[in-house]
């Protein structure tokens, strides 16, 4: 495997799906001794793809109904 000449690299699919290594995911390099390791951040600086997802949803719903009614629909 090389390293392009934008200092990029592909991760094996493999390697991808095993350690949930997504679109969007932000890892982190730790520099151990002789040896680079590349590890899922625990501090992401931009919301997971989850929270973005709420974020852009939050307050889009045109209709005016409480929980408790919009609960009783989804359970008929």
């Amino acid at each position: 495997m090389r390293i392009t000449s934008k200092g990029q690299v592909t991760i094996p699919q493999e390697i991808r799906e095993r350690f949930g290594l997504l679109p969007d995911t932000e890892v982190e390099f730790v520099a151990k001794r002789n040896s680079v390791q590349i590890v899922k951040s625990t501090n992401p600086s931009r919301p997971t793809r989850g929270e973005a997802l709420v974020r852009r949803m939050k307050g889009r719903s045109s209709l005016r109904m409480s929980t408790d009614e919009i609960l009783a629909l989804t359970r008929k």
